[in-house]
């Protein structure tokens, strides 16, 4: 039961903090709005506890909420768990980044879940051939039974995220000439760039990008401010990024500092 108004000064920050880097390494990640609402403080104190909580080392403060230090850097949740997070979100910037795709290209599609739901947006393209190292995006266009679509799987070791990574995956990689390329990540940062936490899989994405003539990252919000293991590539080596409204201004100009072109899209209310 929620603390009574009369209780809420008799719980010391402290005491607050400890059960909110409790509730972190339980649950691996968090946001805000859920432990304002557990532990029947203000959004605002929380905002602040996690500040106090990440300068001392003991979480990682990320947009709009917080996780735990081991899982910024390495950890890596399954394709189905990352499936389920910005749903609206990947929906808008896939159905976007499509739309840039024309018949008769040549591209490559990284693994990840937002590039997965890029895979669901090409049905409207024509004579096109993709290069992926991801599972699932070959497992959906294989699933659409089009002639006129090639799917070119690169081979590889697997990754939690469905993806093939590794030596094979580049090698492969590197006979390929791409008219673009479609990426996702794990985080973005101004300083550290485009990162992973997967070494393998860095080195593999590092490869479709120099395959590439225009590489197109696709992002939701959340990335912003995450930090994986190893840095993919600098912001710069981005000519498009797509992201949603959810990205503050400031991530948003320092951004368009560094990508000739930012698109911000808006989720659908009813994806």
């Amino acid at each position: 039961m929620p603390a009574s108004p009369a209780n809420r000064a008799r719980v010391s920050s402290p005491n607050r903090h400890q059960r909110i880097a409790e509730l972190i390494r339980e649950r691996g990640e968090t946001r805000v709005a859920e432990l304002a609402a557990e532990l029947d403080v203000s959004e605002m104190t929380i905002r602040r506890d996690l500040d106090q909580l990440d300068r001392r080392g003991i979480i990682v403060r990320i947009h709009g909420g917080a996780m735990t230090r081991r899982d910024r850097a390495t950890n890596e949740p399954d394709f189905a768990t990352k499936r389920q997070r910005q749903l609206a979100e990947k929906a808008a910037i896939a159905a976007a980044a499509s739309q840039l795709v024309p018949s008769e290209a040549a591209i490559g599609i990284t693994g990840g879940t937002t590039t997965f739901e890029v895979a669901h947006y090409l049905d409207r393209v024509s004579e096109l051939t993709v290069v992926t190292n991801s599972l699932a995006v070959l497992e959906h266009l294989d699933s659409l039974h089009r002639p006129d679509i090639s799917v070119v799987l690169t081979g590889g070791s697997p990754t939690r995220s469905n993806a093939l990574v590794g030596p094979v995956a580049v090698n492969t990689l590197r006979t390929f000439n791409l008219d673009l390329v479609i990426m996702g990540v794990h985080g973005m940062d101004e300083l550290r760039g485009f990162t992973s936490p997967n070494l393998l899989e860095a080195e593999t994405n590092r490869a479709f990008i120099e395959a590439a003539q225009r590489l197109i990252v696709v992002a939701d919000h959340s990335k912003w401010g995450t930090s994986g293991l190893t840095t993919v590539a600098p912001l710069d080596a981005a000519d498009l990024l797509i992201t949603d409204e959810g990205l503050g201004a400031e991530a948003t100009s320092v951004l368009s500092e560094h990508v000739p072109e930012v698109t911000i899209v808006a989720p659908s209310l009813s994806a």
